[in-house]
C-alpha cells in the first residue's frame, strides 16, 4: 500500500515511487482491508483510498457475466499487488490525524510535530508518534478525528473555539479502563478521563455533529448529515464492515468457450448468426481454438437483465440465485465437460433413500465451482445482519466501470429438504409464532435504522429460511469436527423462497484449505445420513441450557432465538447472514414442545 502524493505531478513527469507502508494479501483487500477501512503498519495508522485511486493497469481482470450486470459494471479486477516487484499498489492516507506523544504527552495533530522528513516522530523528543485510538462515525459512512479539545473543555464556556493551550494525552497505567486514560489542557480546565466517550449520546452532549467527513476519497467535499456521530475505537470491527456480493459461475457462463469469448461477446451480441460463424472462424485462427454458434446463442441467451433501482437489484441478485439453484439440481456430470469447465456437479454413487425418513432429498456432489466475491460498498457502526439494511458507502468518488473482486475455486455439497414435508411442518401454529417473533424483531431493528420506515423492504425471516439457515450451521460445525475442514473455511449459500428449499455448503478458499475433494466425500449419502443424524443430537444440547434454548430473543436487535456461540453460531465469514435469523428449536424442538422441531424423531440411529 502507498499514501498519495502530497503535491500534484507536473504533466509529462513519470510516475513517482511511492513508499512502501507494509503489505496485505489480495483476498483481505476485499474482506478485511478493503477501500475505507483502517490499516495499522507498525505505529502508523493508514485509510484505504477509493478505487479510482488505484493503478490497475497490472491487475488482472476477473470475469463473471451475470454478476458484472446486477451490478452495472463491465469487469472486476483482482486489487493490484504491494509487493517490491510492482510498480504501484493501493493508495492509502493517514489516519487518523491526531497523535500523541508517548515520552512528552503532547497530543495533537501530526503535522504539527515537526516531524523529520519521511519519519512519524516527535519533533522534540524523537519518540515515535501514537495515532489516536479513538474516532468518530457514523451510520453514513463518514469518519473523522475523535474531538479531543471539545471533550476537555466540556463543561467550560461554549467549547466553541480553541483556547490556544496545548493538548495532552497520558495513562494511569493503574487499570486498563477508560478511567485511566486522561486528557488536559494547558489553559488551566481539570483534567478529564475518556471514561463514558463510547455512550451513544457522548458526542451528541457536547453538540457534536457528523461533518460528513470522507477522507478515504480523495478531495471529496464534506456532505451534509444528519446522523448522530458515536465513538469508537479505531480496530473496532464496526468501523469497517464489506457488503461483498458473490455468484457462482455457472453454465454455460463457465466453460472454457465463454471464458475465451469474453472479450468478443460486445460484438458478437449485434451479430447475425451467419456473421457469429465468420467471426468465430477467424478468432478460431488466431486463437487456435474451436468454437461454436450454440455456444455464442446459449451465453447470449443466459444473459441476466440489469439491476436499474435497489429494489430491481434485491430482484436480480435473487434471480441469479434461482439461475444457480436449477443448475445445481441438474447437475453437471464430469464425463461431459473438460478440463477448463469451472463447474461439475454430480449426483452420488449410492441411493439416496437413506436420507428420505430426514426429509433431505436431492443431494448433489458439486465436485468443481468457482465463485466471484465482488466488494461492492462498506458500511459503519451498523452491522447489516440480513440483507441490505444498512447504508452502503461508496468505493470511490467518481463512478467506474469496474469493482475490486476476487475468485476462488473449490468443492461443495449441496442438498434440498422435501417441500411439501417442509409446508406441512410451517403449518404448525408453535413454528409460525417463532418464526412470526424473528421477523418482528428484524423488521423493527431495521426501521429503526431506516431514514423512511415505511421503505423497509419484508424481513426474510420464515419457518423454511430459519430452519435452511441453522441446518446449514449445524452441518459446518459437524463437518469442522467430522471432516477436518476448520469452520472458517467452510460457507453456508442458501436458496430460499416459495420455491426454492436448498442450501450449498463449500470451501472455496486461496490456501491449503481449497479443493481436495474431501467435502464432496462428505455428501454420500451414507455419510451425510450419519453427519446428519450426529449434528441433529449435537444440536440438542447446549453448554448455556437452559438458558439457550428457552431464549426470548438474542444476537443484536433480538434476530434469533435458541442460538449461542456455545451451539450453532460460526465465524462470520462463513455465515451468509452474519449469524442472524437462527433458532435451534426449529430443528430439534424444545423439551416442552418437540413437534416445532423438523427433525424431532429422526435423530435415532
Amino acid at each position: 500500500m502507498t499514501p498519495p502524493p502530497r503535491r500534484r505531478r507536473s504533466a509529462g513527469a513519470p510516475e513517482r515511487s511511492y513508499p512502501r507502508r507494509g503489505s496485505v494479501r489480495r483476498a483481505q483487500m476485499i474482506t478485511t482491508y478493503g477501500v475505507g477501512s483502517l490499516v495499522a503498519v507498525d505505529n502508523e495508522s493508514f485509510i484505504v483510498s477509493g478505487i479510482d485511486s488505484w493503478n490497475v493497469s497490472e491487475a488482472p481482470v476477473i470475469r463473471e457475466n451475470r454478476l458484472e450486470r446486477v451490478l452495472g459494471v463491465k469487469s472486476f479486477r483482482l486489487p493490484p499487488a504491494s509487493d517490491d516487484t510492482s510498480r504501484d499498489g493501493v493508495h492509502v492516507r493517514r489516519f487518523p490525524l491526531w497523535h500523541s506523544c508517548p515520552n512528552c504527552n503532547v497530543l495533537q495533530p501530526v503535522a504539527r510535530f515537526n516531524s523529520p522528513p519521511g519519519k512519524n516522530e516527535c519533533g522534540d523528543c524523537g519518540e515515535e508518534l501514537v495515532p489516536s485510538r479513538f474516532v468518530m462515525a457514523c451510520a453514513q459512512g463518514h469518519i473523522d478525528d475523535f474531538p479531543y479539545w471539545k471533550w476537555a473543555h466540556r463543561g467550560y464556556g461554549s467549547a466553541a473555539g480553541p483556547c490556544g493551550g496545548e493538548m495532552r494525552l497520558r495513562s494511569t497505567g493503574k487499570t486498563a479502563s477508560l478511567r485511566s486514560i486522561l486528557v488536559s489542557c494547558s489553559c488551566g480546565v481539570p483534567e478529564v478521563s475518556m471514561e463514558g466517550a463510547f455512550r451513544s449520546a457522548a458526542l451528541a452532549d457536547l453538540k457534536v455533529l457528523c461533518r460528513g467527513k470522507r477522507p478515504w476519497l480523495g478531495g471529496a467535499p464534506d456532505e451534509s448529515c444528519a446522523e448522530r456521530p458515536r465513538t469508537l475505537q479505531r480496530g473496532s470491527s464496526v468501523v469497517w464492515q464489506p457488503i461483498v456480493k458473490t455468484a457462482l459461475s455457472i453454465p454455460p457462463h463457465s466453460s472454457g468457450q465463454a471464458s475465451r469469448l469474453e472479450p468478443h461477446m460486445d460484438s458478437l451480441r449485434t451479430l447475425s448468426d451467419d456473421a457469429i460463424e465468420l467471426y468465430l472462424r477467424v478468432l478460431a485462427i488466431e486463437l487456435k481454438y474451436e468454437f461454436s454458434v450454440e455456444a455464442v446463442r446459449a451465453l447470449i441467451a443466459a444473459e441476466s437483465p440489469d439491476g436499474d433501482s435497489d429494489q430491481g437489484q434485491d430482484n436480480a441478485f435473487h434471480e441469479l440465485r434461482r439461475q444457480e439453484y436449477k443448475t445445481l439440481i441438474v447437475g453437471q456430470p464430469e464425463s461431459e465437460t473438460d478440463h477448463e469447465e469451472q463447474f461439475v456437479c454430480e449426483p452420488p454413487r449410492s441411493s439416496a433413500s437413506v436420507l428420505q425418513p430426514h426429509g433431505v432429498v436431492g443431494p448433489m456432489l458439486v465436485k468443481r465451482l468457482r465463485e466471484v466475491r465482488v466488494l461492492k460498498a462498506f458500511s459503519r457502526v451498523d452491522t447489516p445482519e440480513t440483507n441490505s439494511d444498512v447504508h452502503e458507502a461508496e468505493l470511490s468518488l467518481s463512478r467506474t466501470d469496474w469493482l475490486p473482486a476476487m475468485e476462488v475455486q473449490g468443492e461443495g455439497v449441496f442438498l434440498r429438504l422435501d417441500e411439501q414435508r417442509v409446508d406441512d411442518w410451517a403449518r404448525n401454529p408453535a413454528v409460525a409464532a417463532r418464526a412470526d417473533r424473528l421477523r418482528a424483531n428484524h423488521l423493527r431493528l431495521m426501521r429503526e435504522r431506516s431514514k423512511d420506515p415505511e421503505s423497509v423492504p419484508d424481513s426474510p425471516a420464515s419457518p423454511r429460511m430459519v430452519l435452511l439457515h441453522t441446518l446449514a450451521h449445524v452441518l459446518i460445525n459437524e463437518w469442522s469436527l467430522d471432516g477436518g475442514y476448520p469452520a472458517a473455511a467452510l460457507r453456508e449459500r442458501l436458496y430460499v423462497d416459495d420455491t426454492m428449499a436448498g442450501l450449498l455448503v463449500s470451501t472455496a478458499t486461496s490456501d491449503s484449505a481449497g479443493s481436495l475433494g474431501g467435502l464432496v466425500a462428505q455428501g454420500e449419502p451414507d455419510k451425510l445420513a450419519a453427519t446428519l443424524r450426529s449434528a441433529l443430537k449435537r444440536a440438542q444440547w447446549c453448554s448455556a441450557d437452559p438458558l439457550c434454548v428457552e431464549s426470548e430473543a438474542g444476537g443484536v436487535g433480538g434476530i434469533n432465538l435458541a442460538a449461542c456461540h456455545a451451539c450453532v453460531l460460526l465465524p462470520e465469514t462463513s455465515c451468509e447472514h452474519y449469524n442472524g435469523l437462527l433458532d435451534r428449536a426449529l430443528l430439534i424442538g424444545t423439551p416442552e414442545d418437540p413437534g416445532v422441531g423438523f427433525f424431532a424423531g429422526s435423530t435415532e440411529d
